[in-house]
């Protein structure tokens, strides 16, 4: 992916989950993709989610217990020699507003691991 390729990525992600459109988020993942989050943790008993079947099961579960999910983008930083990205968001659920970073991995076009990382409210 170029670094174009990476910031339009960034773009749609976040458009993809304020339209809580599980099936074009999870179509960005390869089916062994790995994910860590503190969120998944606290639903699932695990920090890390393997595959994108697991990722579909903890997404809707957790897309559930939040109905008023929205992300707004700061930035988006691209490493295109490393296919790796870091985006830099908003999360608003719940009346709170949560400052919050993911950092995404890609091999041949397909997210392959993503690592969540939630911070101070924004």
């Amino acid at each position: 992916m170029t670094r174009q390729d990476l910031q339009h990525f960034a773009e749609q992600w976040i458009a993809n989950w304020n339209r809580h459109d599980l099936e074009a988020i999870l179509s960005h993942f390869a089916e062994d993709a790995v994910f860590i989050s503190p969120r998944a943790q606290t639903l699932t008993g695990q920090a890390r989610i393997q595959g994108r079947e697991a990722l579909r099961q903890y997404w809707a579960k957790a897309l559930a217990a939040v109905p008023d999910l929205r992300f707004e983008l700061e930035s988006a930083t691209c490493d295109d020699a490393g296919q790796t990205l870091v985006v830099h968001y908003i999360a608003r659920l719940d009346g709170r507003n949560l400052r919050a970073c993911e950092m995404m991995r890609f091999d041949k076009g397909r997210q392959i691991f993503g690592e969540a990382y939630y911070g101070a409210p924004a």
